[in-house]
């Protein structure tokens, strides 16, 4: 009763507090309802970055993965860091310029419409066949696990409970989404963000001391370093999910994307009110990342040890270590926050995509003079039907193998292409549209082959089998072919005239003084952890 009680308070007091604060907010614009009206500053933008980064897939899947594979996949948390530095110095600037709302309106202003338009549908496709997805299974698995709702609902089939709970969650975000804008989502965010960062530290204390046992959390960590050793090197074994090698190909790359071009996660900071307010925003994000390995690596570490030769799949590692080691009156609040995380990410996966349909598609294509009114009311429509597609497809990702190296996969055949066109677009003023387009589809033909079909038609071999090196290495294979294609073609065939970037934004463009000293302190910083745990 006292889970049941604390769930419903924190999420009842949530979902007031946001509606309080946000009331009097117009989201009937498409700058108010998909930039949050360009009036975010740095503490709601870092709470917003933070949680929309901050759900199930990396709670369950990154602990998941941590359980398998030990302290290397902290990776996807140290690395992070790094890539928010170059946001923050290089990338943010640029897209705050031009005035923006989706990464593919970048693309038409620096390329054409065709690039933009095959950007545009890669990016739909991708959050509504993957990403949403996702983060409905992977929070309906959490909390199953978390709330023990089998024993709570009597209901014994586990397909049937996963389903009830990806309907539940999902028409949950899709109110959220559809009645709010992109500032009513970050403010959720932060306050269920706040909640996540309390209980994702409880969670480890108490794991810690449950498997310390009378030595307490000195014990457990003592546990840590000396019954196995070798899960706890930062560089991984070159077999392992994330080889150290990997840091400079496949995973630099990912995280680059994920935090520099990914328009669920930058669409955040497109919203900030000012530069300064921007680049805070992101750099806080790269300071609370630094902590993530407490409680999104730790607790699998430690399922490790508690569950060894148990029968615990790697995705249910997480949400059985929580239901053992918290105290019962904490699991409902925990369990608050953790759906407050997948409302969160979905929200914006959500938001987002409705962003790129209704901006780069309908009024792009289909109904170039529709007004904003108009626009905002097919966004609106949209996000209802990504939202029932979503529980629908969701249950069907029960079938995979790891969650989270199943999402990085998946993630790299639009992150890759994407990424490269992007960069290149900044760099070089002479790449020319015919060569990005090329750039994009050859990616997509490329990774498509190697990480999808090759293993459909081999039984379910990987292309790594046959090369003999992680995916992560192909990944950066293709990025610099793609890159070689298009430096090439500026070179061949470049543009008649170099491209200049425009200026067309309401937002004061004064960069924070303080930057270049933060950004530098990250670096060191993240070099101090690698090093620290390397053996």
């Amino acid at each position: 009763m006292l889970t049941i009680i604390s769930f419903i308070a924190f999420t009842a007091f949530a979902a007031v507090l946001t509606w309080w604060i946000t009331r009097k907010d117009k989201t009937d614009s498409s700058d108010g309802f998909f930039l949050g009206g360009r009036s975010l500053t740095f503490p709601i933008i870092a709470g917003s970055l933070l949680l929309t980064n901050l759900s199930t897939e990396q709670m369950v899947g990154l602990n998941g993965s941590a359980y398998k594979n030990g302290l290397s996949v902290m990776a996807w948390e140290v690395i992070a860091v790094i890539a928010l530095v170059l946001m923050a110095v290089f990338f943010l600037p640029k897209f705050l310029r031009t005035g923006i709302t989706t990464v593919p309106q970048f693309l038409e202003q620096r390329f054409d419409k065709r690039t933009q338009t095959v950007a545009n549908s890669i990016f739909l496709a991708a959050y509504a066949l993957l990403l949403i997805p996702i983060i409905l299974y992977s929070g309906a698995k959490g909390l199953i696990n978390i709330m023990d709702l089998k024993a709570m609902t009597g209901i014994e089939s586990d397909y049937m409970l996963l389903q009830i709970s990806c309907i539940g969650i999902g028409i949950a975000g899709m109110i959220y989404a559809r009645f709010g804008g992109l500032r009513t989502l970050a403010v959720l965010d932060t306050i269920n963000g706040i909640g996540l960062l309390v209980g994702g530290f409880m969670i480890a204390f108490f794991a810690l001391a449950f498997l310390g046992g009378d030595g307490g959390v000195a014990g457990g960590w003592e546990t840590l370093k000396t019954v196995h050793p070798e899960r706890m090197d930062s560089t991984g074994e070159s077999g392992s999910e994330v080889p150290f090698s990997t840091l400079f190909t496949g995973v630099a790359l990912l995280n680059l994307f994920y935090w520099c071009t990914n328009q669920q996660i930058i669409q955040r900071t497109f919203g900030a009110s000012s530069l300064a307010e921007g680049q805070k925003g992101v750099l806080l994000t790269g300071a609370l990342k630094l902590l993530g390995p407490i409680y999104l690596v730790l607790p699998g570490l430690i399922a490790y040890h508690l569950y060894f030769g148990q029968d615990v799949g790697n995705d249910d590692a997480y949400g059985k270590l929580v239901s053992d080691v918290l105290p019962s009156h904490l699991t409902g609040f925990f369990a608050a926050v953790m759906v407050g995380a997948i409302l969160s990410s979905f929200n914006a996966a959500l938001n987002s995509t409705s962003a790129l349909f209704s901006i780069g598609l309908y009024k792009h294509m289909i109904n170039p003079g529709a007004d904003d009114e108009k626009t905002v009311k097919t966004a609106k429509l949209f996000v209802t039907v990504i939202a029932i597609a979503a529980m629908v497809g969701a249950p069907l990702l029960s079938k995979t193998g790891s969650l989270f190296s199943y999402l990085q996969t998946m993630n790299a055949i639009y992150f890759i292409p994407i990424f490269a066109v992007v960069v290149m677009g900044m760099l070089n003023r002479r790449v020319p549209s015919g060569a990005a387009l090329l750039s994009l589809i050859v990616g997509l033909v490329i990774l498509i082959s190697t990480l999808i079909l090759y293993p459909a038609f081999n039984g379910g071999a990987g292309f790594d089998n046959v090369t003999g090196f992680s995916n992560f290495h192909l990944m950066g294979i293709t990025f610099a072919l793609l890159v070689g294609i298009m430096f090439i073609a500026s070179k061949v065939a470049p543009r008649a005239e170099a491209w200049e970037m425009q200026t067309n934004t309401p937002i004061d463009m004064t960069p924070w003084k303080g930057a270049p000293i933060v950004s530098g302190v990250l670096v060191v910083v993240v070099l101090i952890v690698y090093i620290s745990f390397n053996q």
